[in-house]
């Protein structure tokens, strides 16, 4: 059995005085799509951050190709092949499109996204590319956010609440693109508040409850009684 692309042990994040995770550890084999589910505030977000380098107080260790990333700033993580759809999108207002997309590709990874491929996907993104990235619809925009990081060339995509703010039928297409975003082995931790879409979209899921992981596996392994259980705790 080949070694897992990221692990982690004993996991532990620090906002101020107050502990967000809790001793996480699990790992991740390459091609596989884990979903992460739980309530808000049970530490999601945080661990995407964790990974990419963006939570400095954090004790435990982060395993990416072997290689322990744990002290490196999000700077040196991106190089190394990690990548996240921030949630919120966090675009560059003062940027076109094409610019927004031009710095996700700074990092010089080779690969095969690229503009063109990038417009591929999205080819509304290459009809409004000289616009500015905010003045896009919410959906385009998201899609603008997932162009940026897929420009670096991932090996392993953060995408943190893809469907937050979207009208549904946007939703719906872009979660119709994802297999064509990971269909040529990219590893992608998928972060949704639809449980449901999730489950689907996942190979594996782990269940967070207040930093902690409450439940983990195969969806299909598990009842939506248990699930439910693991969410709430009730």
């Amino acid at each position: 059995m080949s070694d897992p692309l990221l692990s982690i042990d004993s996991l532990e994040a620090f906002y101020g005085d107050a502990c967000a995770l809790h001793g996480l550890s699990f790992s991740l084999s390459r091609g596989e799509t884990l979903a992460l589910i739980g309530a808000n505030g049970a530490g999601k977000s945080t661990l995407l951050k964790c990974i990419c380098g963006l939570v400095n107080r954090k004790h435990g260790a982060i395993r990416f190709k072997g290689r322990d990333i744990s002290a490196l700033p999000a700077s040196a993580v991106v190089k190394l092949g990690i990548a996240m759809v921030p949630e919120g999108r966090r675009l560059f207002p003062s940027l076109s499109v094409e610019e927004n997309l031009i710095l996700g590709g700074n990092v010089a990874r080779p690969g095969p996204w690229t503009l063109k491929t990038v417009y591929s996907l999205f080819p509304v993104l290459s009809e409004r590319r000289n616009q500015p990235s905010t003045s896009l619809s919410g959906g385009q925009q998201q899609m603008v956010a997932i162009g940026r990081a897929l420009m670096s060339n991932p090996e392993l995509l953060l995408l943190d609440e893809l469907s937050l703010g979207l009208a549904p039928i946007i939703i719906k297409d872009i979660y119709e693109l994802l297999p064509r975003i990971t269909g040529d082995g990219m590893t992608a931790i998928l972060v949704e508040q639809d449980v449901t879409r999730a489950l689907n979209s996942g190979t594996s899921f782990i269940c967070l409850q207040e930093g902690r992981i409450s439940l983990a596996g195969e969806p299909t392994h598990y009842s939506r009684e248990a699930i439910t259980h693991a969410y709430f705790g009730t």
